[in-house]
């Protein structure tokens, strides 16, 4: 079975195409063909990456139109140097990552009206996404109506959260609202929580999991017999911890006195908290923490204080999901600070030394990802996993299919 997945964010769209054939194997395989389009450094102009047969190919289009884009780069799949299959019609099934399904979707769902109408309805909990989610959807139905589509949603993981997790302690209206904890990046908790275990060789069922998802967009996850019972993300992608651009959670009565007092509007209000405060809102410098750390070499303090506000309520989130959890087996690090960044691993690591966690440092500083990188006496199991979003959709779509 052939399946393709989508994987759209705000500003960029990533795709792979993926072969399975008769069982799912924890071990990811690697895609046929791989795409990233990028159209964040420049207004009008798109960075396309396209990896298949050993090559990589690097291509510039002067357009930021999803629809146009998504068409380019799916042209790759039959043509060229990256060409892996004759036509769309090799293809037997469409994955979509779609950030918010509601309390309606709480599975992957094939794709119909009905799918499409309610993916609408709730981008004004997700604007920067649902929508892209489904441009997608229908790019593909104008190329091919044929193939079927599956839509896979962020925030299946998290719907069995128990009430005491989900509901805001606000008026009880608001849950019959439908304003309740929703979290987010589900679709990576999904696949960590069972990479960690098979790395472990263990049943997922049997471990008591905390899992950092961190990176652009943060957050943190209790795991428990396999399934989400607390998240640090809620409502929307904005609440819990410090991120590049988003403020995390802050006093709601900011807000008001911002409002009151400063004439802030609720546009103003949305630009501050999600793209003007986390690392770029502390240190001035930027969202991303390459360059905070650089920063912090050349002396810049207040790059110094982001990274300090960043791990501390890092660690205090970590603690308050094992407590929740009512203790811990195992730590894992995923996305792309998560795997890459070793100081924000280690420091993140030294508050649970009283728990009898030990890093070991060199494989700390060493270890690729889908390595355990605690001492063999820490009683704690720390892990890095590198994050398979694609892979996972993948794997519901077929599971889907069958």
């Amino acid at each position: 079975m052939k399946i393709l997945v989508f994987n759209a964010g705000s500003s960029s769209h990533k795709s792979s195409l993926y072969e399975v054939m008769d069982q799912l194997h924890d071990t990811p395989p690697d895609p046929l063909w791989e795409a990233e389009a990028d159209w964040t450094k420049q207004q009008g102009q798109t960075d396309l990456e396209i990896r298949a047969n050993g090559k990589t190919i690097s291509q510039q289009l002067s357009t930021d139109e999803r629809e146009e884009i998504i068409h380019h780069m799916l042209e790759t799949l039959w043509s060229g140097q990256t060409k892996v299959i004759k036509d769309l019609s090799e293809v037997d099934v469409v994955g979509h990552r779609v950030v918010h399904g509601g309390t309606e979707f709480v599975n992957a769902v094939r794709v119909d009206q009905h799918v499409k109408d309610a993916i609408q309805k709730l981008s004004i909990f997700a604007p920067l996404h649902n929508p892209a989610d489904l441009k997608g959807i229908e790019t593909v139905e104008k190329l091919k109506k044929d193939i079927p589509q599956v839509a896979v949603f962020d925030t299946s993981f998290h719907s069995q959260m128990p009430l005491e997790a989900k509901v805001y302690p606000g008026p009880y209206a608001w849950y019959e609202q439908s304003i309740q904890r929703y979290g987010f990046h589900g679709t990576s908790y999904r696949y960590a929580s069972r990479r960690s275990a098979h790395i472990l060789h263990k049943d997922p069922k049997s471990l008591k999991m905390v899992i950092c998802h961190l990176g652009n967009g943060c957050s943190v996850a209790a795991i428990q017999n396999g399934q989400s019972i607390d998240t640090s993300m809620g409502f929307t992608p904005l609440e819990g911890l410090m991120m590049g651009t988003r403020s995390g959670s802050i006093d709601p009565s900011i807000l008001l006195y911002l409002e009151r007092e400063k004439g802030y509007d609720a546009d103003k209000l949305d630009q501050a908290l999600n793209k003007e405060s986390g690392f770029k809102g502390v240190s001035g410098l930027s969202s991303d923490v390459r360059a905070i750390h650089k920063g912090i070499e050349d002396g810049n303090e207040r790059a110094k204080l982001a990274l300090d506000i960043f791990i501390h309520r890092l660690r205090s989130t970590i603690g308050g999901m094992i407590a929740t959890l009512g203790g811990i087996d195992v730590l894992t690090f995923t996305g792309g600070i998560g795997e890459h960044d070793e100081i924000v691993r280690a420091r993140t690591c030294e508050a649970f030394s009283f728990l009898h966690l030990k890093l070991d440092q060199q494989k700390n500083a060493t270890s690729r990802a889908d390595q355990q990188i605690s001492t063999s006496d820490s009683t704690v199991h720390v892990l890095i996993v590198k994050a398979q979003e694609d892979w996972e959709i993948a794997r519901q779509c077929w599971q889907l299919m069958q």
